[in-house]
């Protein structure tokens, strides 16, 4: 198994790519070790130690460290409990453990705003920020302001509030006049 690793626009977070699926569907975030409880993949990961943040999207994993540790003194370690898993036959979810990846759900007068503001961000913004490995969800729109939450690569990315306000911000302005602002949300 050759596992392949990419970095992204946030120093602090590598890109691993495993070869093979490891969501069907969805994304999932474990921001911390607590979060990992029901994905043996996460939870080897963040054994080996240095480590802040887990990430799954479709076909990667983004891993994020601790200020204070060095990529190479960690790299082999996670790329060694990645490899593990995968060798194990072991799920990358427990049992009722859900991949998220979605929006969260609104209606009410603003449901087809919101509806637009999901398509955009499902066809344009999410597959580009994918390739970073990250993603972005909708977690709500009042009176012209969209809230949306970071996730894996872009949470904590110092560019991060420059792609939120010139580019997320700038394309949804663009097609939707009712949208005013972006905002980013915590957890």
């Amino acid at each position: 198994m050759f596992i392949q690793t990419e970095s992204t626009p946030n120093p602090a977070t590598l890109k691993f790519l495993p070869g093979q699926t490891v969501l069907e569907i969805g994304t999932a975030d474990f921001p911390d070790a607590a979060a990992a409880e029901k994905s043996p993949l996460a939870r080897r990961i963040f054994a080996a130690g240095g480590v802040t943040g887990v990430f799954f999207g479709s076909d990667f994993v983004t891993v994020t460290k601790a200020d204070d540790v060095e990529w190479q003194h960690i790299k082999p370690q996670i790329l060694g409990a990645i490899m593990e898993h995968f060798q194990s036959g072991a799920a990358v979810m427990e049992g009722e453990a859900k991949a998220a990846g979605g929006h969260a759900e609104h209606s009410g007068a603003d449901a087809d705003i919101v509806r637009q503001i999901k398509e955009l961000l499902d066809t344009r913004v999410r597959p580009a920020v994918a390739q970073d490995g990250g993603d972005i969800t909708f977690h709500g729109f009042d009176r012209g302001v969209v809230y949306l939450h970071m996730q894996g690569a872009c949470a904590g990315c110092p560019s991060s509030t420059l792609t939120l306000k010139m580019g997320i911000e700038n394309l949804l302005r663009h097609y939707i006049p009712e949208v005013l602002e972006v905002r980013p949300v915590a957890a």
